[in-house]
């Protein structure tokens, strides 16, 4: 059992029978009345994200997330296999336990699997990723208005606004939280 007032981003916690994240938190001190603290947590099994408050000094219980590096593979249908680079074990995932994470997927990246008392509830990417553009618009000479984009596919599909000077075939970092461009490679 851990204080709320000792909360941290990235902590999980296990509150009324479910496994939370912790996504933000905020310790409130208002002028009168006693304190409390805001939290928006993500839900690890069902990926809804919420916002609770709870009153300063309770305990909740620490929730024990195993996560475990594993290398994607490839899809089979609604189905992703990942292979633990050490013994070599397989393990096949549904999409419906991937859900956004699916279009940053390529054949080799290393993700970590985080499961609660032996059921997978979901997967965590690498903060910034590399991917080469496959496609991409040309630049329109003269359209260098400040912060101009245009609309460029990576090598998994997903497409996503990059500076005009990114051309086919280049390298470029993507932040995978929010899914923007970040550099290039």
């Amino acid at each position: 059992m851990i204080n709320v007032n000792d909360l941290k981003n990235g902590m999980t916690i296990n509150y009324e029978g479910n496994v939370y994240q912790v996504v933000e938190f905020q310790h409130v001190k208002p002028g009168k009345g006693s304190a409390f603290v805001r939290t928006k947590l993500k839900n690890l099994k069902t990926n809804t994200t919420q916002e609770i408050t709870f009153n300063a000094g309770i305990k909740i219980e620490k929730a024990t997330v195993e996560k475990k590096a594993l290398s994607y593979l490839y899809n089979q249908g609604d189905n992703y296999v990942f292979m633990d680079n050490d013994s070599y074990e397989q393990l096949e995932l549904h999409k419906t336990k991937l859900e956004d994470y699916i279009k940053f997927l390529k054949e080799g990246l290393v993700v970590e699997i985080m499961s609660y008392e032996g059921e997978v509830i979901g997967i965590s990417l690498p903060e910034k990723i590399s991917y080469v553009v496959t496609e991409t618009e040309q630049a329109v000479k003269g359209n260098t208005t400040s912060g101009a984009q245009k609309d460029a596919t990576i090598e998994t599909g997903y497409t996503l606004k990059v500076p005009l000077f990114i051309s086919e075939g280049e390298e470029i970092i993507i932040t995978t939280s929010d899914g923007k461009y970040s550099s290039r490679a």
